[in-house]
């Protein structure tokens, strides 16, 4: 049972996303007297977030949902400099043009989880999107040094886990870098000079660069700030969210499709299916509760709701019963499902026959030649549901089935569609 007495504090304590609360009383109490305006920052490095951004933009709805204002920040100025939380090395530096482009893609995702306001009809607690780019990229270093880099001390700067690992790894840290967590505290008091913004949330790596900017208002403005930081979730295995073999688990569609993202959360282990339900999801507890405790088949089922859940936030419902109904036909009735991924080959390849090897890796299901020789010594690899024995096989004419296509599969899971053109 939560002591806390706000819907906001209430729900991300039920529902597992809160690590850590500076000042919890008080800011359970604002959340019961007014309207809180908080924000999460999104560096853009790449054309889309992943499934790792899903945890702060999940908490970014359920303080809208609980009657609050968020905003979403986006990096278009920090991207240029790069955060040292959490990182081995220095981030690859972008040209503007890039970020900029990464800036686009990263936007749109945000309108299936916020409700923005317009005009007239715009709610209080209608969500924000802003960009530090508009105040970080055009200031003066000498005033900003006087104003803001006064109050922050080396010493103290040094003792963050982020600076502090590079140093004892003695791995290169650049001056650039050591000026992010300055640029993420000025974030703060910026939002907070325009859009009342007091409390920042982040992942638990975050929380030194949180309160730094907690300190830096209150020896700006003599403002109380709030930092609530949400755990690093790992799958039970050990395993760092989000990341597969094939890489990223993008959320934009044109770059990982609905049908493979379904298909990740399907293949979510047995112990972390309650957790991801209350964290990917917005069932009610009681449901996830009876879902969680399925046991030995059943199980899946849940998993498959959570599929369908997780799926539906991001891709929309129609998207999501789709891509189930494509795994049932695949899985279950022996099929082929209609939005199973599709790569065309031309009619002159298929003419002179294309080696097992090459259509698996054209296919995207395996890195390399090598990756599939290992699958097929490992009884991994199949055509239209029959196993491929040789490394030397090829896929010609006579492999078209009736409906006009071509199915490879890798295991009982993946699967790839070869459309002839």
């Amino acid at each position: 049972m939560s002591a806390y007495k706000s819907d906001f504090l209430n729900v991300l304590a039920g529902r597992g996303f809160i690590h850590q609360v500076s000042e919890p009383e008080a800011l359970d109490a604002l959340a019961c007297s007014a309207t809180i305006t908080a924000y999460i920052g999104f560096d853009c490095t790449a054309p889309s977030l992943h499934v790792g951004s899903l945890l702060p933009i999940m908490l970014l709805r359920w303080l809208q949902q609980t009657g609050h204002r968020p905003i979403a920040l986006m990096g278009g100025g920090t991207t240029r400099v790069g955060d040292p939380s959490g990182k081995d090395e220095s981030r690859r530096l972008l040209a503007a043009a890039a970020i900029n482009e990464n800036l686009k893609g990263m936007r749109a995702i945000f309108t299936r989880f916020l409700r923005f306001g317009e005009g007239a009809h715009a709610a209080a607690n209608d969500a924000i999107m802003a960009d530090n780019a508009d105040w970080l990229n055009t200031l003066n270093y000498i005033d900003f040094l006087r104003e803001v880099g006064r109050h922050f001390s080396i010493n103290r700067m040094l003792a963050f886990d982020s600076v502090k690992l590079r140093l004892e790894r003695q791995q290169e840290l650049s001056f650039l870098e050591f000026n992010y967590m300055i640029l993420q505290a000025y974030d703060f008091v910026e939002l907070y000079r325009r859009y009342g913004c007091v409390l920042q949330m982040g992942g638990s790596d975050q929380w030194g660069n949180i309160v730094n900017g907690i300190d830096l208002g209150r020896r700006l403005h003599n403002a109380q700030f709030f930092a609530l930081t949400s755990p690093l979730i790992t799958t039970s295995s050990g395993a760092k969210m989000g990341k597969t073999a094939a890489g990223a688990v993008w959320l934009n569609a044109d770059m990982v499709s609905p049908y493979d993202y379904w298909q990740y959360w399907r293949n979510t282990e047995d112990a972390d299916v309650g957790r991801f339900l209350k964290l990917f999801t917005v069932l009610p507890l009681d449901e996830i509760a009876r879902l969680a405790a399925l046991k030995g088949e059943e199980i899946n089922e849940a998993k498959k709701v959570l599929a369908t859940e997780a799926t539906a936030l991001v891709h929309g419902r129609a998207a999501a019963d789709e891509a189930a109904a494509t795994a049932r036909t695949t899985f279950e009735e022996g099929g082929l499902g209609a939005s199973l991924p599709t790569v065309q080959v031309s009619q002159a390849e298929l003419k002179a026959g294309i080696g097992v090897l090459t259509a698996f890796v054209k296919a995207g299901l395996a890195a390399s030649n090598g990756e599939v020789r290992r699958a097929i010594a490992n009884n991994a690899i199949m055509i239209n549901d029959v196993r491929v024995t040789s490394d030397k096989a090829a896929i010609g004419e006579a492999d078209v089935t009736p409906g006009g296509v071509i199915k490879l599969s890798l295991g009982r899971k993946r699967h790839v569609l070869l459309k002839p053109v």
